[in-house]
C-alpha cells in the first residue's frame, strides 16, 4: 500500500509539472555585444534583438553588454576605448555573472562580432558554446563606411590618407576602428602596428591557447550582408579579404594563409562542420524578424 501511495505521489508531481524533472532544461543564456555607435539597450537595435530572442525562447537570460557606467559612455567607448581594455572589462563581467557559469551563446553585431570572437580566444571561462557574428569584420577593414575604395578614386584616396596615421601609437591606443584597420598594401606595416586584430588573427606568432579555445565552439556562425555599404571589403564578414599587395581583388577564407596554415583552427573547424556561412540580401545589419527567427534562433535555442 505504501508503494502505491508513493507511485501516485510521484505521478502527481510529474503531471503537475508537465514533465519529469530530469527532462526540464533552462535555455542557454545569450550574451550580446553591440556595434560601433550603438549601445546595449537601444530599443530600436539591441533592445529589439533582446525582445525578439525572449519572445522566441521563453525564460532565456539575455545579457546585452554595456561598456561603461551609462548608455552615453557605452556609445562613446565604442569609438574611443582601447579594444583590449574593453575585452578585459567584459571578461571580468562574464566571469562574475552567476547566470553564465554553465556556459552561454554569443551574438556580436558588426565590430561586436570580432570582439566576442576575441573573448572566446582570450577568456575561455565561462565557456561560449556558439558564436553568431552579424557583419563582423574578422579580417578587418580597408575603407571608409559607405565609400567603396575599389570603385571610387576619391574613396581610394581617402583610405590611403587614413592609412598614413592608422598605426601610430596614439591612434591605435585611442581609436577603436583603427585597431581593426587592415592595410593589404603593406602587410608588414599592419602586422607590426595593429594592437588588436593582428594579435587575435595570429599575424605575429602563434598563441596555441587562441586556437585551442576557438576550436571549443560548437558552432561559429558568420552572417554576411550582400549589399553592405559599411564594411570594405564585405568579404571580411566571412573571413575573406583583399589579396595581399593590392586593394581590388578579394580572396576567400579558404584561399587565405590564415586557413591554409590553420593558424586559428578554422580549417579544422570547417572540416568538422562547425563553421556556418549565412548570407542575407541587405545592407549592414539589415534583416527581418522572420529571417532572424528562421535562420538564427535555431543556433541559440
Amino acid at each position: 500500500m505504501e508503494r502505491v501511495r508513493l507511485a501516485v505521489f510521484v505521478l502527481g508531481i510529474v503531471v503537475f509539472c508537465g514533465e519529469p524533472f530530469q527532462d526540464r532544461k533552462d535555455p542557454l543564456p545569450l550574451v550580446i555585444w553591440h556595434g560601433m555607435g550603438d549601445s546595449c539597450c537601444n530599443p530600436f537595435s539591441m533592445g529589439g534583438i533582446k525582445k525578439m530572442v525572449e519572445q522566441q525562447i521563453p525564460g532565456i537570460y539575455v545579457l546585452s553588454l554595456k561598456i561603461g557606467n551609462s548608455i552615453p559612455e557605452d556609445m562613446e567607448n565604442s569609438f574611443f576605448l582601447n579594444v583590449n581594455k574593453q575585452l578585459d572589462m567584459v571578461c571580468e563581467q562574464l566571469a562574475k555573472d552567476p547566470g553564465l557559469q554553465n556556459g552561454y551563446n554569443g551574438m556580436g553585431f558588426s565590430q561586436g562580432g570580432q570582439f566576442l570572437r576575441a573573448v572566446v580566444q582570450r577568456c575561455p571561462s565561462p565557456p561560449m558554446k556558439s558564436l553568431i557574428s552579424f557583419g563582423g569584420q574578422h579580417q578587418g577593414v580597408y575603407g571608409f563606411p559607405r565609400c567603396p575604395g575599389e570603385s571610387s578614386h576619391i574613396c581610394d584616396w581617402i583610405r590611403e590618407t587614413l592609412n598614413a596615421g592608422a598605426y601610430t601609437k596614439l591612434v591605435q591606443e585611442h581609436l577603436v576602428q583603427a585597431e581593426y584597420w587592415h592595410d593589404p598594401l603593406n602587410e608588414e606595416h599592419y602586422r607590426n602596428g595593429s594592437i588588436f586584430l593582428a594579435d587575435i588573427n595570429q599575424e605575429r606568432g602563434i598563441n596555441e591557447s587562441y586556437r585551442r579555445n576557438l576550436e571549443t565552439l560548437e558552432k561559429f556562425v558568420m552572417v554576411k550582408f550582400l549589399r553592405d555599404s559599411m564594411v570594405d571589403p564585405v568579404d571580411s564578414e566571412w573571413f575573406g579579404f583583399y589579396r595581399p599587395g593590392q586593394s581590388k581583388e578579394t580572396i576567400t577564407l579558404q584561399e587565405s594563409s590564415l586557413y591554409t596554415e590553420d593558424r586559428l583552427g578554422l580549417r579544422e573547424m570547417d572540416k568538422a562542420g562547425k563553421l556556418v556561412f549565412l548570407a542575407t540580401d541587405g545592407d549592414h545589419l539589415q534583416f527581418s524578424e522572420e529571417w532572424f527567427n528562421e535562420h538564427i534562433i535555431p543556433f541559440i535555442r
